[in-house]
């Protein structure tokens, strides 16, 4: 049996470049794995079978079972597994858990029946399955451009602190689209947010306030009625900079000293909310 992890993910810069002819928003972004994470087991079968249920997730139409299926018919391999899946990375919260989780079982089968795809190759395969499942065959920190499938891996962060927050709000499950469907052309950008925290990245930089940037806050109040609230919330808990977690909504904030997230973290329990104190996690860590 392989047993694997499926972290989740934090974006620390995504900007809208402008709207492609295929419908989809051209993307730049800065992407970070993170310790909150699913668990995944793998053991050899004769078809492919899912050994868990999810509230409302048939067993065959989800993208755990479309990652190991689109696996055999690309590979033509003929064997089959028993996956099963414990799951912590809260769904629809936007930090990548179904994208993690379908490429934790890339990775996994590649081992277990022993194809020897490259890193490159699984992240294609990957890229026809959903937008961030080509990131998370790396992990770690990562450039990420075009609808998400063009990824370039970029220097470890040293150990960072995040506190999470989940706001008890209603979410739909075309969320993303719908988010993308409030960008306009006034909220495009060029691109330079996130070579600015590229840069920061790889130059181990002072971090300023600000930098950290999310397109999708400009539209996000509107989209998810009473987010303002959780926003405050999070600040009087001493969060000095409050940001969207990819599509959201759940909230994040990023700090340096441990023990300062550790206080916010409490002051969010304290208050009755749903929070997660979590780090950054480096590619090394990352089960292949």
């Amino acid at each position: 049996m392989l047993t694997l992890k499926a972290y989740a993910k934090l974006n620390l810069a995504l900007e809208a470049l402008g709207k492609r002819a295929d419908g989809y928003h051209e993307i730049v972004s800065i992407m970070q794995t993170v310790s909150l994470h699913d668990v995944l087991t793998l053991e050899p079968g004769r078809i492919i079978k899912m050994n868990f249920s999810l509230p409302g997730l048939p067993d065959h139409d989800n993208i755990v079972f479309k990652a190991a299926q689109r696996l055999r018919e690309v590979t033509g391999c003929g064997r089959g597994a028993v996956i099963g899946l414990e799951k912590h990375i809260p769904m629809g919260a936007g930090l990548g858990g179904g994208s993690s989780d379908a490429a934790a079982v890339l990775r996994g089968l590649n081992r277990l029946w022993q194809l020897a795809l490259t890193a490159e190759q699984l992240a294609e395969i990957g890229a026809g399955l959903g937008s961030d499942v080509s990131f998370f065959i790396y992990g770690g920190a990562c450039l990420v451009e075009g609808r998400g499938e063009r990824v370039t891996p970029l220097a470890d962060l040293e150990k960072m602190c995040f506190v999470l927050l989940r706001p008890d709000l209603p979410v739909s499950s075309g969320k993303t689209a719908m988010l993308y469907s409030l960008v306009k052309p006034v909220h495009f950008t060029s691109g330079g947010l996130s070579t600015g925290m590229r840069e920061l990245l790889e130059h181990r930089g002072d971090r300023k306030a600000g930098q950290i940037y999310n397109v999708f806050e400009k539209v996000a109040p509107g989209a998810f009625p009473g987010l303002s609230k959780y926003m405050q919330d999070f600040r009087r808990a001493g969060a000095s900079e409050v940001h969207l977690a990819g599509s959201g909504p759940m909230l994040f904030t990023l700090l340096d000293d441990e023990m300062r997230a550790s206080v916010i973290h409490a002051n969010l329990l304290a208050g009755g909310l749903d929070s997660y104190l979590v780090t950054s996690v480096k590619r090394e860590e990352i089960d292949c």
